[in-house]
């Protein structure tokens, strides 16, 4: 029997999130006492992310019914890329080397190889998990979970068309998808706040990392100043505005590439996730910050441009976290074993290269959140690091919509094979 959250109007529900917010900012500004051994162990990220689940899970809130997420990802996201960027140094960008692609392209092959193992493992102790036939194969509904693991929801929804699994069944899938990979994200929040010590241990060189750090702090404090009215409403202008042609360029070109092109328009071409309205959305609000980090507007930096995008991120997490039920994650054991040991062997996979080419935890990090988390997840972890960085998981991500399809084509080849054996 279904249950009714307490909290079904979203100004509520935001309200709460914003008081969770609240919380978790003062209590973690606090310099000695019970909350400062606190967030030594837990970050304050984590926290904005898991309060709002205790509140999915207990029943206070319903992420089915709320469209804050929807608001936040659609609106604040791009509206906070701009923000970020605005001060970006696209040199120092590009100095960072190509561990980012490496670590990216790792994710991917651990998402790839990750599948077909999950499954030549369950199958030892649960072969039923991993049977079916026609549209009820487990395969089948496995390949929408890689498509949103490599891409994001665009390339989930073309490998629920390419390979035509039971749509009665499909909610178990997204369900396991949701679950694993907020848990994963969780682990990867826990990760920042002891970054240094992983990247001891990884013998990382982040030289690269902390000089772009060290760069934009440093532009930032040179045309710092108290900043007035005016300031705001400018920087309110640039971002909302720039959301605004974002969106606009959105539905132009996803309207004319499915009217004009079947290729896009197909569900079942591996291009039809470049019809993503998302995909150009994020991608276009990106390149309207790097265009301003040319201008003018890129003073705006001193005025608190990056603190702004910064809160509409940490909104953001929270309406992420909204989406986790804490309590779903025993309702299908079977299923959810397949997706904890295909992440398992992603991070695996990852850990190793990391280890091979000395990458530092932000690369292993954001190239993960690339894949599993897409555009929306990818840019906030960059940005936990420093928010000049938030570019770099945006760019990443862009990645994971080109390789989406293909890659989890190429898995669901392996799963098929596997699940068959």
């Amino acid at each position: 029997m279904e249950t009714t959250a307490l909290f079904t109007n979203d100004a509520i529900v935001f309200g709460l999130l914003m008081i969770a917010l609240g919380f978790v900012f003062y209590t973690s500004s606090q310099k000695e006492g019970f909350w400062s051994k606190f967030y030594k162990v837990v970050p304050a990220l984590l926290m904005c992310y898991l309060i709002p689940a205790i509140f999915n899970s207990v029943g206070l809130i319903d992420d089915d019914i709320s469209q804050l997420y929807f608001v936040a990802s659609r609106y604040l996201l791009p509206a906070a890329l701009v923000l970020m960027t605005l001060s970006i140094d696209l040199k120092a960008i590009f100095n960072l080397g190509p561990k980012a692609l490496i670590m990216f392209f790792a994710g991917t092959l651990g998402i790839v190889l990750g599948g077909p193992l999950a499954i030549l493992l369950i199958s030892v102790f649960s072969p039923e998990t991993v049977g079916g036939v026609g549209p009820d194969a487990v395969w089948r509904g496995l390949s929408t979970i890689a498509g949103s693991w490599i891409g994001g929801g665009a390339n989930q929804a073309a490998m629920l068309e390419i390979y035509e699994y039971n749509q009665d069944l499909y909610g178990g899938m997204v369900l396991v998808d949701i679950i694993v990979a907020n848990l994963w994200m969780a682990v990867v929040l826990m990760g920042i706040g002891k970054n240094e010590a992983i990247d001891r241990w990884l013998q990382a060189d982040n030289s690269a990392i902390e000089e772009l750090k060290v760069k934009v702090s440093t532009y930032a404090e040179s045309v710092n100043r108290i900043p007035m009215l005016p300031d705001f409403m400018i920087m309110l202008a640039l971002a909302f505005g720039a959301v605004g042609i974002a969106h606009w360029g959105a539905d132009g070109i996803s309207t004319y590439l499915t009217a004009n092109f079947d290729i896009f328009n197909d569900g079942k071409s591996a291009l039809s996730s470049f019809s993503s309205q998302f995909f150009w959305m994020i991608t276009i609000a990106t390149a309207l910050g790097i265009m301003f980090s040319f201008t003018k507007f890129k003073k705006y930096e001193g005025a608190g441009a990056s603190k702004i995008g910064s809160i509409f991120i940490y909104i953001l997490v929270a309406t992420i976290g909204m989406k986790m039920d804490l309590t779903s994650v025993f309702d299908n054991p079977g299923l959810l074993a397949i997706g904890l040991v295909w992440i398992l062997i992603h991070v695996i996979v990852l850990v190793i290269t990391a280890k091979l080419i000395k990458a530092p935890y932000f690369f292993l990090a954001v190239g993960s959140q690339a894949n599993v988390g897409g555009a929306a997840s990818a840019p906030v972890v960059a940005a936990a690091f420093h928010p000049s960085l938030a570019t770099v998981g945006v760019l990443l991500a862009v990645f994971g919509y080109v390789v989406g399809t293909y890659g989890a084509i190429l898995c669901t080849i392996l799963m098929q094979l596997a699940a068959t054996s």
